[in-house]
């Protein structure tokens, strides 16, 4: 990068770091308040909720796993994006008014009130390990790939200045990361449709965005493929039609509706603003794979045809030049023009730490009103209750460091993608979360040991589904596409699909115990639900039937 990029990205973390600054002394409060620290005591706006959900969501995972994920696969992986829209939606309509009517500000809160105690403390464990482990490690380690690829500084020196930065944000409490992802989103936006009208302009050799499209779209068809069929190479990561009817709502209401990390942002708000907030996220992400996956496709192009300096993309494996897919964001960012270069540096840049800093945040927010108030200090102030979780941010920081440093290459490096390293390892765990909320939410029957079963069942039943394959042949599988031989020929469950069934046998498991259990005469502890809460307004009808207009749309356009 030349001096002047240098110049606008320093220039735009100390206006961010300032503008942070000027929230954190304006509410002050924050540094008595555990409920202000944590939640933002209900004042950020819709289109902070909003923004910074995108601003949480969209980070390394997304920028350098997505866009590796649509040069080596193509459009296909969008559908995270796009089912995420609808996904968003029902979150609104059907889990947010829960939470908000039973005044649930943390999911192990939730658990502990619906169910007890036992089943809160070991979901607050899981989750914790699940953020540390999965995804502290990806954001970091994808993070530092990008900005290492870029600026050409030492991977390791990135990954300290990304969690330093990150530290200091999350210190400002949710208040901070709220307003100061907003901006983020911003720029984030504007960036990536810069960097597609560049990516696109040089397919069109200078005729534009439409014209270098087309050319796109004609000459790299098998990447505009939505749905694959079980021949595809990339079956096993997008299994047909599961994606629309399968394990993928798994994953999507899981993230976006039981995920302390994302529903931390509109818990401290009223109903309506919300759901606003919620649909703004929607909006935004029906346009993230437009900015993320057709760039990365665009680059495969660009690859392929010898138009860019392809060692920014190869690697050496066993002796052999591979195409490392992590590579094709850090390459686009190569051809930005000085200045522009800059800007989407510091937006890229800005997006990870707002991510690492919301996702620290939300560890902290649960080791300290989950673990540490319930088991060891019951009675501990307020100003305590903010130190332990600005310790706890600290910690959890840099165990992410030294995971990343250890295992990020051995996990995500060598030419995998990454955004599916994040979903696969995710998937170990959510379809038994998933199964436990939603008959906590809708079904009063439901007992605390049918929530322990699918708590640490649906974790065994995962880990079974995913070794069974070096156990037994599972070709048989293979006609009704819920099998696919990998490389070696062994027969696979694609993860998504796993998803799905474990997600059956736990729902079929918590049935069963709690029918048991309701005859020998247990009373589940139940939540307060009314109908009424259900309806929206006008405003928001029309916003998700124009979301769910585009998404007929686009599926019709690229089957």
């Amino acid at each position: 990068m030349l001096q002047f990029d240098w110049i606008i990205v320093l220039l735009y973390f100390v206006l961010v770091s300032l503008y942070g600054y000027w929230i954190y002394k304006r509410k002050k409060k924050a540094e008595t308040s555990s409920a202000d620290f944590f939640l933002a005591e209900g004042s950020l706006t819709w289109w902070a909720i909003g923004a910074s959900l995108i601003a949480s969501n969209i980070s390394a995972e997304q920028m350098t796993g997505m866009s590796g994920s649509g040069f080596q696969l193509g459009l296909a992986i969008s559908s995270y994006e796009w089912m995420a829209a609808l996904t968003l939606i029902i979150v609104a309509v059907f889990f947010m008014p829960v939470y908000l009517k039973n005044k649930i500000f943390t999911m192990p809160q939730f658990l502990n009130q619906r169910y007890n105690g036992k089943v809160a403390i070991i979901m607050a464990v899981f989750w914790l390990l699940l953020y540390i482990v999965v995804n502290l490690l990806s954001i970091l380690y994808l993070g530092a790939v990008a900005i290492s690829g870029i600026t050409g500084w030492d991977f390791t020196l990135c990954v300290f200045l990304l969690a330093i930065f990150s530290v200091f944000i999350a210190l400002g409490g949710m208040k901070v990361v709220g307003y100061t992802s907003a901006i983020q989103v911003f720029f984030l936006v504007v960036s990536g449709f810069i960097a597609l009208y560049i990516s696109l302009n040089m397919i069109g050799s200078g005729g534009g965005m439409v014209k270098g499209f087309t050319i796109l779209h004609a000459e790299a068809k098998d990447h505009f493929q939505m749905i694959f069929d079980k021949k595809s190479p990339f079956y096993s990561d997008l299994p047909g039609i599961s994606v629309l009817i399968g394990g993928m709502w798994i994953a999507n209401l899981n993230y976006w509706g039981c995920n302390q990390y994302i529903t931390q942002r509109a818990l401290g708000a009223s109903l309506p603003v919300a759901r606003r907030g919620l649909l703004f996220a929607a909006f935004l992400k029906m346009l993230m794979p437009v900015i993320i996956v057709v760039p990365g496709i665009a680059i495969y192009y660009l690859y392929q045809h010898n138009m860019i300096d392809n060692s920014l993309i190869n690697i050496t494996k066993n002796g052999q030049v591979i195409a490392d897919s992590n590579k094709a964001y850090p390459a686009l960012l190569k051809l930005l023009p000085e200045g522009v270069k800059g800007v989407t540096v510091a937006a890229f840049a800005a997006t990870v730490i707002a991510s690492l800093a919301a996702k620290v945040n939300s560890i902290s927010t649960i080791f300290t009103l989950d673990i540490y108030k319930k088991v060891y200090n019951a009675e501990a102030s307020e100003q305590k209750l903010v130190f332990i979780g600005k310790a706890a941010i600290i910690v959890s920081t840099i165990i992410g460091i030294l995971l990343t440093l250890e295992l990020g290459d051995a996990l995500m490096g060598e030419g995998k993608q990454g955004f599916q390293y994040i979903q696969e390892y995710t998937g170990f765990v959510s379809p038994g979360i998933f199964a436990m909320f939603l008959l906590g939410f809708f079904w009063k029957k439901s007992t605390s040991n049918a929530a322990l079963f699918a708590t640490i069942g649906g974790f065994i039943f995962s880990v079974i589904l995913k070794f069974l394959p070096g156990l037994v042949n599972l070709e048989a599988l293979y006609a009704i596409g819920f099998a696919v031989p990998d490389a070696q020929g062994v027969y696979q469950i694609p993860f998504l699909d796993r998803m799905a069934i474990v997600f059956v046998l736990c729902v079929i498991g918590m049935f069963i115990i709690s029918i048991i259990e309701n005859r020998k005469g247990v009373q589940p502890n139940g939540l307060v639900i009314d109908t009424k809460m259900f309806r929206t307004s006008t405003g928001f009808a029309v916003g998700s039937l124009i979301i769910i207009g585009l998404l007929v749309a686009l599926y019709m356009a690229f089957w």
